[in-house]
């Protein structure tokens, strides 16, 4: 069984995907958790309701369609923690900054709480109360926390096939495996292989199958993509999920170097006039393709000393909060990308090898160091590109007008830096925004229209004309004029809420606690609990010593927590609102009426005070316990002392000038000799945060100051911590700036589409992730070319092409026709049982006769006479009296019996033998190994056994054993017998070979 049931992203203007897939026995299986840019709560019931029953969840990438409302499920939703989660590594990392970045860039990440939940009459009064409608958030996931989420997912390799363990209120997985393939698109990507029983279903969501710079193709036609046939794991499934983005949109004629030439020349061109030119990514997927492609633009640019480049004198930027961690984890994933990087790699590695030492020639050299400025030590060892992470380098270098590109975050400009940019720079005719990928008219928060899909509708409206730009190589390229419009920005900002508005917040709060504590006390602290927290001069309580506390101080909402909450914002509190806190919360008051009181309303509110831990012991102060002589080594200050050497709190960063150490060096003389040193240091380690090589003189830029961007700027102010709600405010600028369009998507094509699916021969397809029209237009193409029922008369693989809707479930069970066959006894005394894998195969061949079930043969007719005459007299009598005679010829059934002698001997002469089961490699050295003999992988898909024999598996499935060791009775084997014959012997008896004998 297979029901297959889309929760977002079918028939839909919006890019989130959510599917579900139940499987025979009650197996529930989620794939994907994404969210679109307006972060609607409401969008997430359908999920919300099937968490409890959910068995595994798999991700596939690291996009915020795919994986946006992870961090959200993970803090929000009771039991969602407890389901085993499975991604690849680089949607592990890239997943994690994607969503820290979300988090930290709009508030509406932490959704609205919506009005369905505030609706009760308690609520609408204090409502009232309050002075109308708010917009109340819930508290958003750290970034301590996002890390600890992503610390549960199981990392997973490329074509390695995984027995995940289902939740702990999930039934048996029956011998589910899952198993992971390139899906290109997305460093990670995956397109997934489920098999379950008789079930053979591959679930397909944004994939590429064209090589890109960074990303190598799907792997359909195998690793390299250059194959004729679509490998042997992926072809004829039972079910084939497949998205539809992109099923309208032709090909670009020329492929990947047309497009990229293309988005080179649009910004020769804009940068010429002194413009600048804003490119709006994502965060941690797309984004690598186009650092990687502008950094070596850049690289080319250098080095070609023959032309003049505008892009020479242009300053290249990413902007992006955390885009610097997003590149830490690209330099140590090159594995994962294509092949080109990977050698580029190794070729830049025997070049530094060679390269000789800069100190062995003392000699300036002009035209050496530019031509090592020219290089790098790694493709995302970036030397042109400049990472900016705040806001307040982004208003530096868009307060002057000068010739420059920045990459910037997010693609759909609801959020992140590239809305800031583009705020900033639509004014000027000589700027341009390059979108890369399409925008749905349809798409819209709260009927307000987004800034791309504004864009988006000039640029297709063209309106206020084009304009004709020619390129290098004389290509035209279109720039749509916006012609002065005003361009609308709607942004939301969080405020701590205060007042009667925190009372509500309160009161829902505890209503969602008692909901989820019912359906798991452990996880009931899902919620928030800022208001739960005891003030500053209470909360050194560990723990360890809250979950000994009996009454869960720390977890319950209670007066207490209310009041100190309270304190902290300086509202006051009336009489009821206290309690028995009265007494040390207002001066002056020594006396409270306990008559009628229950529970901590009966005794004197006291609060222990406990000292600070953790599993090995108490918190200690090192500085507590030095000797005399030890303080006066630190210029005679003592760090318990309010003086410059005042110890900080534990993690917390001390400047130079307090760090007590100074003094002493200045009284050696070194403060003056180190400091010039300490700031070379500070410059080198900002070039290598940015991933440079740290090179002197080797900025990309001429006239490019080290110190454009002051070391000692002051962080950001962080945002309001605690129950907070959040307003909007509306912001029009006159737009001037040019649009143009290259598409960056990395998304299949109608192309992809057309001639990959009839080659993986799918016998269910499944459409999902795209436009109604997009759907609709591929499935009737496939209706038609791949109909069963067609003329001809052939029988095509295709039967099926279901279409569903959001929330719709669809049965795309395999179809299976099966027939009662009566095996003979003397057939069944011939069998030859075989065990693979746990299930037991036999081989027979037989004559198939037509035979009434009371006909018997000889055999059996012996073997039940003497099973009658042990039957009693009376039961004989009694069966003879209930014989009904009937005119009616008797039913027929087949039989299967022993081959005659004649027909057995023609069979036997064509018959083929046939392996069955699949091997693999890692079964293969385990048993070797345990065999005695040495048994190690070599490469990909290779093992090396005894160093002699070397065993391989292609992609089809075919093993090939290739080596000698024939015969060496030296090697300490249980058998003696050679390598060779040892290994034969070992993948055949994982096989069950079926012959024709």
């Amino acid at each position: 069984m297979f029901n297959f049931t889309p929760l977002l992203g079918a028939q839909s203007s919006s890019q989130a995907s959510q599917s579900l897939l139940e499987l025979d026995g009650g197996v529930k299986i989620l794939i994907d958790v994404g969210w679109d840019d307006g972060f609607e709560v409401e969008k997430l019931r359908s999920l919300e309701r099937h968490v409890p029953s959910l068995s595994i969840v798999l991700l596939t990438h690291a996009t915020a369609s795919h994986l946006a409302a992870f961090a959200h499920c993970c803090k929000h939703f009771p039991l969602f923690t407890k389901i085993p989660i499975y991604a690849t590594t680089p949607v592990i990392s890239l997943g994690l900054t994607l969503l820290q970045d979300i988090y930290s860039s709009t508030p509406l990440a932490s959704t609205i709480i919506p009005s369905s939940s505030l609706s009760e009459s308690s609520y609408s009064y204090s409502l009232t109360n309050a002075g109308g409608s708010v917009d109340f958030l819930l508290q958003p996931p750290t970034s301590e926390e996002i890390a600890s989420y992503f610390s549960l997912v199981h990392p997973l390799k490329y074509s390695q096939p995984h027995q995940p363990l289902p939740s702990p209120f999930s039934p048996p997985l029956n011998g589910l495996t899952i198993t992971a393939y390139n899906a290109g698109h997305t460093l990670g990507g995956t397109i997934w292989h489920l098999q379950h029983g008789m079930e053979s279903i591959v679930y397909a969501v944004s994939w590429n199958q064209s090589r890109e710079n960074v990303f190598s193709g799907a792997a359909w036609l195998g690793s390299g993509g250059g194959g004729a046939e679509v490998i042997e794991q992926l072809r004829k499934p039972t079910a084939l999920v497949c998205s539809t983005r992109g099923a309208e949109r032709n090909p670009l004629a020329g492929g990947r170097k047309k497009r990229d030439d293309l988005l080179l020349e649009m910004i020769r061109t804009a940068v010429g006039k002194g413009g600048t030119v804003l490119i709006p990514t994502d965060t941690s997927a797309r984004v690598l393709e186009l650092a990687y492609l502008l950094e070596h633009a850049w690289r080319r640019a250098a080095v070609d000393r023959s032309s003049d480049n505008p892009i020479k004198s242009t300053k290249l930027y990413l902007a992006s909060r955390h885009v610097g961690t997003t590149m830490t984890f690209a330099r140590s994933m090159l594995e994962w990308m294509d092949e080109s990087v990977a050698r580029e790699l190794e070729a830049e590695s025997t070049t530094a090898t060679n390269r000789p030492h800069r100190r062995t020639d003392s000699k300036p050299n002009p035209s050496r160091d530019s031509d090592i400025a020219g290089r790098a030590t790694g493709p995302f060892d970036f030397q042109y590109l400049r990472i900016l992470e705040r806001k307040k380098q982004i208003d530096k270098i868009t307060s002057t007008k000068a010739p420059r590109v920045i990459l910037a975050s997010d693609s759909s400009l609801e959020w992140g830096f590239s809305k800031d940019v583009l705020l900033r720079i639509a004014a000027d005719h000589s700027n341009l925004i390059i979108l890369t990928e399409d925008y749905d008219l349809a798409s819209k928060t709260d009927g307000i229209e987004g800034l791309g899909g504004t864009l988006w509708r000039w640029y297709q409206d063209r309106r206020d004309g084009v304009a004709m730009e020619v390129g290098s190589d004389g290509q035209t390229l279109e720039q749509v004029h916006t012609g002065g419009r005003q361009l609308d920005s709607r942004d939301a900002e969080r405020i701590q809420l205060e007042g009667k508005e925190l009372l509500v917040y309160q009161q829902y709060l505890a209503t969602q606690r008692r909901l989820h504590s019912s359906l798991q006390t452990a996880n009931g602290t899902s919620l928030e609990t800022s208001a739960d927290a005891l003030d500053d001069a209470s909360s050194t309580s560990s723990s360890s010593s809250d979950e000994s506390d009996p009454e869960k101080q720390g977890k319950a909402l209670n007066t207490s927590a209310t009041t100190a909450h309270f304190n902290r914002n300086k509202a006051g509190l009336s009489k009821e609102t206290l309690g028995v806190n009265i007494l040390l919360r207002q001066p002056g008051v020594y006396d409270y009426d306990v008559r009628g009181k229950k529970g901590r309303e009966q005794m004197f509110p006291f609060v222990t005070k406990r000292r600070r831990g953790d599993d090995f012991g108490e918190f200690i102060r090192p500085e507590d316990y030095l000797r005399a002589e030890e303080r006066d080594l630190i210029d005679g200050l003592d760090l318990r002392d309010d003086g410059l050497g005042k110890q900080t709190k534990p993690g917390q960063k001390r400047k130079w000038e307090d760090s007590g150490l100074q003094s002493d060096l200045a009284r050696r003389g070194l403060d003056g000799t180190n400091k010039r040193r300490q700031q070379g240091l500070n410059s080198s380690n900002s070039r290598l945060a940015n991933g440079t090589n740290g090179d002197p003189g080797v900025n990309g830029h001429e006239g490019l100051e080290e110190d454009e961007f002051s070391e000692n700027e002051p962080e950001p102010e962080e945002p309001p911590v605690g129950p907070s709600k959040v307003i909007y405010k509306t912001t029009s600028v006159q737009a001037n700036l040019r649009i143009a369009h290259v598409d960056f998507s990395g998304l299949h094509d109608q192309r992809s589409l057309s001639m990959l699916i009839p080659l993986i021969q799918p016998r269910k397809l499944v459409l999902i992730g795209g436009t109604v029209s997009e759907t609709f237009s591929l499935a009737n193409d496939f209706a038609q070319r791949f109909n069963p029922r067609s003329q001809d008369g052939n029988d095509k693989f295709l039967n099926d092409v279901y279409t569903p809707m959001n929330s719709q479930t669809i049965n795309a069970s395999v179809d299976t026709n099966s027939w009662t066959v009566k095996l003979s006894e003397a057939l069944v005394r011939r069998f030859n049982w075989q065990n693979v894998r746990g299930l037991g195969i036999v081989t027979l061949m037989g004559h198939l006769v037509a035979a009434t079930l009371e006909e018997q043969s000889p055999n059996e007719a012996a073997s039940k006479k003497r099973i009658k005459l042990l039957k009693r007299d009376a039961e004989e009598a009694k069966f003879d009296e209930m014989t009904v005679t009937s005119d009616m010829a008797p039913k027929l059934t087949p039989l299967l019996d022993v081959l005659p002698p004649n027909m057995a001997a023609a069979t036997r002469s064509v018959a083929q033998p046939l392996h069955v089961g699949d091997l693999r490699l890692a079964d293969l050295r385990r048993i070797l190994q345990a065999a005695g003999h040495t048994a190690e992988f070599r490469g990909e898909g290779t093992l090396l056994i005894d160093g002699l024999v070397a065993v391989r598996k292609s992609a089809t499935g075919k093993v090939d054993v290739e080596g000698g060791g024939l015969d060496f009775p030296d090697l300490h084997t249980r058998n003696l017998e050679g390598s060779f014959y040892a290994v034969k012997r070992r993948i055949y008896e994982g096989l069950a070979v079926i012959t024709g004998g």
